[in-house]
């Protein structure tokens, strides 16, 4: 059986942020609110979570997982950022927004997607998700979750499709899943992969 823990939106309660933490950084998969729907996270060392993630989501070996930082300050520790870049990744975050950035040389290649060598990374609004990222020691290795046939909007849909699964659900009420807008800063060019629930009018 999963863990189930009820999070206030705004005002996440420190002694059940710990608990998520600790089962995180004993080696756990957590279901998380974020400001684009649910998503599946570990720790940034943890292999063995992320292949059980990739196991739940039955995702290909080289698909992109991303890196959810509490805010841009480490950003250069994991991918190559010009200035142009770091100042758009600046006004747009936090928010509903991915970010495909070419991945530093010294982080592991399983972080990485494919021949791209690029690596996603996100800085949530959601209150719960800074929360997490504020006391845990490392980032947090990420993917929304989605599963054809079903569409999780609160605790008790997540629960319902992955209960036994994961070792922790997070449940903070109503959590609309639109996924986030993706935008790859990996070349010279700024290129939309996908619109989502961050606004693009930006580029206009």
């Amino acid at each position: 059986m999963s863990t189930i823990v009820n999070i206030h939106p705004e005002n996440p309660q420190p002694r059940i942020i710990k608990q998520v933490i600790e089962i995180m950084e004993k080696g756990g998969v957590i279901a998380y609110p974020t400001d684009s729907g649910y998503a599946l996270g570990c720790t940034l060392g943890n292999k063995k979570a992320m292949d059980q993630i990739i196991n739940i989501r039955k995702l290909s070996k080289s698909h992109h997982f991303t890196l959810m930082l509490k805010d841009l300050s480490h950003v250069g520790e994991y991918a190559k950022l010009n200035n142009s870049s770091f100042r758009l990744m600046k006004k747009l975050l936090p928010g509903a927004y991915t970010f495909i950035l070419e991945g530093s040389k010294d982080i592991p290649n399983r972080l990485l997607n494919g021949k791209s060598k690029t690596i996603g990374i996100r800085v949530s609004n959601n209150l719960i998700v800074q929360s997490i990222l504020a006391d845990l020691i490392e980032p947090m290795m990420s993917v929304s979750l989605i599963i054809k046939g079903f569409e999780f909007y609160n605790c008790n849909d997540v629960k319902a499709v992955l209960n036994g699964s994961i070792d922790l659900v997070i449940d903070a009420g109503h959590c609309p899943p639109e996924p986030t807008s993706v935008i790859d800063l990996s070349s010279d060019d700024v290129l939309v992969l996908r619109e989502g629930a961050g606004s693009i009018d930006f580029l206009v």
